[in-house]
């Protein structure tokens, strides 16, 4: 038979007439647009051998077995970008005509299942594809019969993807089917040109990837790269650098750093754009509306990106971040030292602010960032004395806390302050509490909590969980004597079959077979149970009796690093949120699931921690009636009391305290009692102020002092008082004698 003339070309076949004496009829049926039907009767012995198939038939048709059939088939569609995927429609309606070839393999129209949920998604990671995570899941279970894909490099660009796909696909028996052909996993030779077009997919990645590096980089060390542009700069038709043309755009950015100019903060220049109500410009990077521009509130962040930005001084700069990924293939950025940009090129274009400027601007930064005043500066570096850093969260707003110190009489204290609200959007500090109280009072939960009292307990909690274990011991050990009493029956059954009668054996066989396995599992199951239950030792139970003591002496020990005593806190305590009314409220939460709640009184702020003591105020309120100010300081100091900054009592202090507190004078006082000065009293007897004030130094009559200035005030004459008559014309000397004598008389009458 001859083949006839056309570019189709027909089935060959061979006869060997020296088999068969018989004639023999052969129908052929071949298929190209219509179907022929050509009889030929030969006279002899013919045996038929096929030597090709025909031309629409896919190659590799015989590795399809009947298996593969019964299981789907996966068409992965993917572009590696958006662009691609708007403007590469050829390559997606390829890709998409895949299924004609599964069609003609002999898959179904229903069973062909299409993954087009990677578009626009890069080949580089598995990451973020969840399409092709989808495909290497339903390939593990067995679902898929073949995978097909327009070539390796949709599947996959990276070559760990890749074979780890091939493994799978070679343990399920699952085919690959790309434009070139169709692949068998698990034949070697099939596995061997997959793995090379792998490597050649990963290495083309790489060329692509160094190629338009390499232009980059180049067009970067002249300056000419185009660059996505801060808010205040656009580029004109020759893709230059210049000021956006929007006045409201460039008058925004000018005030953001004569702001920063006039106050040295950035925290100031959001303040300043929150109280004045202005908006601040920002263009849409992604999306339908890239490009266009809104208007919102200043954030702190974007003030500091403004700050440290060279673009904003007139230069091109490129190599200021570096990118990477995680192991989740995230993207992340970090910064670059200076001196190892790919280019820095000043006076590139018109800027905001000089260079010169821009480097002052970042030296006042880092010097902002490095503490607030030389207080700060004096602690030890990530040792400061607050106790609860990283811990507290503001019972106002839920957010973290952060800590700031202050330097108080040369202590370093802590305040515990929510920021966030106050940092970003310029409004006032959410919350601010004192925190030196409130870290002694936790310091004191935290050694309660670990008190000889408190481990007996957990030795008696943890002897009845010992015995619940012991129980659950029993009911496992129970579990593995029921499971091997079910192998020694399917043992029995066995010996006891006949062994001639294979299908009962065989059965009973599988039944033993099966009793052994669930036998192992139980007793794995009891020994794993058991060593993970085992009581503690004697030794442990003794060091956790001695932990509170050990605790308590290394909380207390002055070499005791503040780092340490963190540790320790953060073993019991999650968190702490903080409330304040009128005192602090702060719950505490343990890592044991147990709550406190403190309730603290609120500190003393400025001038009122130096209030002097309200009992010391009454006691001088007392001593004011029968003292003077010396008299008084004195006897406040020999009593032990100090004033409100610790120190010891004057006359002045005295005073100050009784003016302050509006105490009554001690002259109002005697003179309410009657007193009379000493006009009063030399009026009341007739004499001169002089005899008065001579009297009362020479003893004849008793003056009481209201100041320590020598002035005095006297009870009214009575009638035993120096008579005028009397005593003119007499020595004083000679009156006092006499009236010392009378004195003496009167007392001797008084004895008897």
């Amino acid at each position: 038979m001859s083949q006839p003339n056309s570019s189709t070309p027909w089935p060959r076949w061979s006869w060997d007439a020296s088999s068969h004496p018989d004639p023999v009829t052969v129908t052929v049926t071949v298929t190209v647009t219509v179907t022929v039907t050509v009889t030929v009767t030969v006279t002899g012995s013919v045996a038929l051998v096929r030597e090709s198939v025909m031309q629409d038939q896919p190659s590799g048709a015989g590795k399809v077995t009947a298996d593969q059939l019964r299981r789907g088939a996966y068409l992965y569609v993917r572009q590696s970008s958006l662009k691609q995927v708007v403007n590469n429609t050829e390559s997606t309606q390829r890709q998409y005509a895949l299924r004609g070839r599964a069609i003609a393999l002999g898959w179904g129209e229903g069973q062909i299942t299409v993954i087009d949920t990677d578009q626009g998604q890069s080949g580089a990671s598995a990451a973020g594809r969840d399409g092709f995570q989808l495909l290497v899941s339903e390939v593990s279970l067995g679902r898929a019969g073949i995978v097909l894909g327009l070539e390796v490099s949709r599947l996959a660009r990276n070559n760990t993807d890749w074979h780890r796909l091939l493994e799978i696909c070679a343990m399920t028996g699952t085919l690959i089917l790309d434009e070139d052909g169709l692949y068998d996993p698990r034949s070697f030779n099939d596995r061997l040109v997959l793995g090379l077009k792998g490597t050649m997919s990963e290495a083309e990645l790489h060329l692509l990837k160094a190629r338009l590096r390499g232009g980059q980089l180049s067009k970067a060390r002249r300056g000419e790269l185009k660059q996505c542009l801060p808010i205040g700069y656009v580029h004109d038709p020759l893709d230059r650098i210049v000021k956006d043309p929007d006045a409201a755009v460039r008058g925004a950015v000018e005030r953001v750093f004569t702001l920063f100019a006039a106050s040295g903060s950035a925290r100031q220049v959001v303040i300043a754009f929150a109280a004045d109500q202005l908006s601040f410009p920002a263009r849409i990077r992604t999306g339908a509306h890239k490009g266009e521009l809104v208007w919102g509130p200043l954030k702190h962040w974007r003030v500091l990106n403004m700050l440290h930005n060279p673009c904003y001084a007139g230069a091109f700069v490129y190599g200021r971040k570096r990118s990477g990924r995680t192991p989740e293939g995230k993207t992340t950025l970090s910064d670059v030292p200076r001196e190892q940009w790919t280019a820095l090129i000043e006076d590139h274009h018109e800027g905001y602010l000089s260079f010169e400027q821009w480097e002052d601007n970042g030296r006042l930064l880092l010097s902002n960032a490095t503490g607030r005043g030389e207080g700060s500066k004096a602690g030890p570096p990530r040792e400061g004395p607050a106790l609860l850093q990283g811990l507290v969260i503001c019972g106002k707003c839920g957010r973290r806390m952060t800590v700031g110190y202050r330097l108080h009489r040369g202590e370093l204290l802590p305040d515990y302050r929510c920021m966030t609200h106050a940092i970003q959007d310029g409004a006032r500090i959410c919350e601010r509490l004192p925190g030196k109280a409130l870290d002694a009072a936790v310091a004191r939960l935290v050694l309660g909590a670990l008190t000889p009292l408190a481990i007996d307990a957990a030795l008696k909690v943890t002897d009845q969980l010992t015995a619940r274990a012991a129980e659950a011991d029993q009911l496992r050990a129970s579990h593995v004597k029921r499971a091997q009493h079910h192998a020694d029956l399917a043992r029995r059954r066995y010996l006891a079959v006949d062994p001639d009668n294979r299908l009962v054996a065989d059965a009973l066989e599988a039944d033993w077979n099966r009793a052994l396995r669930e036998v192992t599992e139980a007793k794995d199951t009891y020994e794993r149970a058991k060593s993970e239950a085992a009581p503690l030792e004697a030794a442990v139970r003794d060091r956790l009796g001695t932990l509170a003591a050990d605790v308590h002496r290394l909380w207390a020990d002055a070499d005791t690093p503040m780092r340490e005593r963190k540790r320790i806190a953060r073993l019991l305590i999650t968190d702490v949120t903080l409330t304040r009314t009128d005192q602090i409220t702060a719950q505490i939460r343990l890592s044991a699931g147990q709550h406190h709640t403190l309730n603290l009184p609120m500190p003393l702020a400025g001038g009122k921690v130096w209030k002097t003591p309200a009992a010391t105020v009454d006691l001088i309120d007392q001593l004011l009636e029968d003292h003077t100010h010396r008299e008084i300081a004195a006897i406040l100091n020999a009593r032990g009391h100090a004033s409100g900054k610790g120190q010891p009592f004057t006359a002045l202090l005295v005073r100050n305290i009784r003016d302050v507190y509006h105490l009554t004078h001690r002259y109002d006082r005697l003179r309410a009692r009657g007193l009379l000065s000493f006009t009063e009293y030399a009026d009341a007897i007739g004499v001169s102020e002089t005899t008065v004030k001579i009297w009362r130094r020479t003893g004849l009559i008793h003056g009481i002092a209201y100041n320590d200035k020598n002035c005095y005030l006297f009870h009214p004459p009575g009638p035993d008082h120096p008579a005028p008559e009397v005593a003119q014309g007499i020595r004083l000397s000679d009156r006092i004698a006499a009236q010392q004598a009378a004195l003496s008389a009167e007392s001797r009458r008084s004895a008897v």
